[in-house]
């Protein structure tokens, strides 16, 4: 279960932001996926009301263990399979007489909404793929959670907060991006440096027959006896070749902190 702990939340749909190649676009919905821990069980519900008010609900359980297993609804799939192939992303494979007949995809993204997408077939046979979007569910519910529940009406309090969480889920969400970015760059960074230091380390244990200037252009080769040579004439002086050398690395400058850059 503990791969499944990213995913356990109650989910509210983003109907602008979704994509429907079988069926209609909902006003709205949601979808909860739950534990229930004493079985290693995965609940699953999926709710939605249609541009005509209509209220849908579905629900079902699959065990979270990548093995073959019965599917208790058995007008939907024979057998159901479950994967996690890591921490953000849970399949489901759905079996009708050992055909897959519906792939569903569960995948968090990097700004934490859950991303759904269902592939299947229509009856004619052919292929259709639908992508849902979800945010993790506020307090205050404009739609029913299932067919025969209440209708819960939003309250002035309710609807004050749902803005004041959606604000600072936007906001928190921009300032994680941001970080990303920032952590990313640094990972370049660092990847750039290490790659100086180790082309610094080949040259300095190169041979050197004249003491290098900060800026100047020089060409590291590679000597027949695997060893190195720093040297001031390019390949183009060598008549387009590495010269006597066994062959031509790269052009190099020395920088002010002493590393070694590749000049492209």
């Amino acid at each position: 279960m503990v791969q499944a702990y990213n995913f356990l939340a109650s989910w509210q749909l983003f109907p602008e932001k979704c994509n429907y190649e079988l069926g209609e676009r909902p006003k709205s919905g949601g979808y909860k996926i739950e534990s229930l821990e004493e079985s290693r069980v995965l609940r699953i519900e999926h709710n939605w009301v249609s541009l005509e008010s209509q209220a849908f609900h579905a629900d079902y359980k699959v065990k979270a263990v990548s093995e073959l297993q019965e599917f208790e609804d058995t007008s939907m799939a024979d057998q159901v399979q479950v994967n996690f192939p890591d921490g953000i992303t849970f399949e489901i494979h759905f079996y009708r007489s050992g055909q897959v007949i519906l792939h569903v995809v569960h995948e968090i993204m990097p700004n934490g909404y859950l991303k759904v997408t269902q592939q299947g077939f229509r009856p004619d046979g052919n292929a259709y793929t639908n992508t849902e979007y979800f945010h993790k569910q506020m307090s205050v519910l404009p739609y029913s959670t299932s067919v025969s529940g209440a209708v819960i009406r939003p309250t002035e309090e309710g609807v004050i907060k749902h803005k004041a969480l959606t604000a600072m889920e936007e906001q928190t969400n921009m300032q994680l991006d941001q970080i990303r970015k920032q952590i990313e760059l640094l990972a370049l960074q660092a990847q750039e440096i290490h790659k100086r230091k180790e082309l610094s380390m080949i040259i300095y244990q190169a041979k050197l027959s004249f003491s290098p200037v900060i800026g100047q252009l020089y060409y590291l080769y590679e000597r027949k006896d695997d060893t190195h040579l720093l040297s001031l004439v390019s390949p183009k002086e060598w008549g387009g070749g590495a010269g006597p050398f066994k062959r031509f690395i790269a052009a190099v400058k020395l920088l002010a902190d002493h590393t070694w850059m590749e000049v492209f």
